[in-house]
C-alpha cells in the first residue's frame, strides 16, 4: 500500500496517537491476538507518537482508553475499530464508551479524537479475501469453485451482514468463480445449507471475522459438517487441525476451509489507512 502525502506529513508529527479498538473475549484468549499483532507491526513503522489497543471484553477497557494518552504530548487520537462491519459495536458501543460525539470529538483537555471507519469497510478487503481463497486452494480452478464468505449475522443490527454481502457482490462481479455467496451463522442464507446452495465440485470457505476463535475453530466447522462439536483443552490446537486438514470430501465435492480474514498481516496497512483517512477529514475541516 502506498504512503500518501498526508501520511508522510503525519510521520513527522509525533503528537498523533493511534487507538485500535477490538472486541476481545473473556473465554477465548486468541480473540485479541490479531489486534495486538497489528499494533506491534504499526508501532514498528514509527508513524504515530503512540499506538495502543483497547477492548470491549478485555483490558485495557474502552472506558480506560480515554485516559491512555497524555494531552501534553498527544494532541490528536485516531480511533480505528478493528471490526468487520458497521453495526451495534461501531455505531453504539464504541462511541458511547469512548464518549465520542461523531467523527470528530474535542475533549475538555484539548485533544481531538478522530473516529475512523471499521477495517472491514476498506476496499482492500476484497483483495485479502481473494488471496486467502487462493492460498487455501492453490491450483484449484476458480471456474469450478464456489466461494463462500461466512459472517455472523445478527438481528441486533441489519448492517452486521452488509459487509459480507458487499464483498460477495464485488467478487461475483469479477466473474472468476463459478459462484460467490455470502452466508451467515445466524441468518439466511445459512452456512449450514452450503450443500444445497452450491453445485460446483469445489467450495472455498473464508470466515469474514477479525480473529480465529470459537466461531472459526468450532462453530463454523460444525455447521459445515467437517467437524464434530466436542470440548477441547486447546482452541489453538483445534484451529490448526481444522485449517490444515482440508480439502474435506463431502458429497463428492472438495471443501477448503481458511482461517479468518482478520489474521492477515496486511490488515495493519488497512488500519493505518483508515486512521489516515479519519485524520485527513479532520484536517480538511480545520
Amino acid at each position: 500500500m502506498s504512503v500518501g502525502p498526508f501520511l508522510q506529513q503525519m510521520a513527522q508529527k509525533k503528537d498523533t496517537a493511534l487507538l485500535i479498538v477490538g472486541h476481545g473475549s473473556t473465554v477465548n484468549p486468541d480473540s485479541s491476538v490479531p489486534t495486538l499483532a497489528h499494533a506491534v507491526e504499526i508501532r514498528q513503522r514509527n508513524i504515530f507518537g503512540e499506538v495502543q489497543c483497547a477492548f470491549w471484553k478485555e483490558e485495557p477497557s474502552l472506558r480506560d482508553a480515554i485516559y491512555l494518552f497524555d494531552s501534553e504530548t498527544i494532541k490528536s487520537v485516531c480511533v480505528v475499530p478493528n471490526f468487520i462491519s458497521e453495526g451495534y459495536f461501531t455505531q453504539t458501543v464504541i462511541p458511547r464508551e469512548l464518549e465520542l460525539n461523531g467523527q470528530i470529538t474535542k475533549r475538555a483537555n484539548g485533544q481531538i479524537w478522530n473516529y475512523a471507519e471499521p477495517v472491514g469497510n476498506h476496499p482492500m478487503m476484497t483483495e485479502l479475501l481473494l488471496q486467502r481463497a487462493r492460498d487455501i486452494a492453490p491450483g484449484v480452478p476458480e471456474d469450478e469453485t464456489t466461494f463462500l464468505i461466512v459472517a455472523h449475522g445478527t438481528d441486533l443490527n441489519e448492517n452486521s451482514a452488509a459487509a459480507a454481502k458487499r464483498e460477495a457482490e464485488k467478487i461475483r462481479a469479477l466473474r472468476r468463480y463459478a459462484n460467490v455467496i455470502n452466508v451467515y451463522m445466524e441468518e439466511s442464507p445459512l452456512v449450514s445449507d452450503w450443500t444445497v446452495l452450491t453445485r460446483s465440485p469445489n467450495v472455498v470457505v473464508v470466515p469474514f471475522f477479525i480473529s480465529d476463535g470459537l466461531h472459526s475453530y468450532e462453530d463454523i466447522p460444525v455447521l459445515l459438517g467437517i467437524a464434530d462439536k466436542r470440548s477441547t483443552s486447546s482452541l489453538e490446537r483445534k484451529g490448526e487441525e481444522v485449517f490444515r486438514r482440508g480439502p474435506y470430501k463431502i458429497d463428492n465435492r472438495s471443501l477448503y476451509y481458511a482461517s479468518s480474514i482478520g489474521t492477515d498481516p496486511r490488515v495493519a496497512d488497512i488500519i493505518v489507512e483508515q486512521a489516515t483517512n479519519a485524520a485527513g477529514a479532520n484536517d480538511s475541516v480545520n
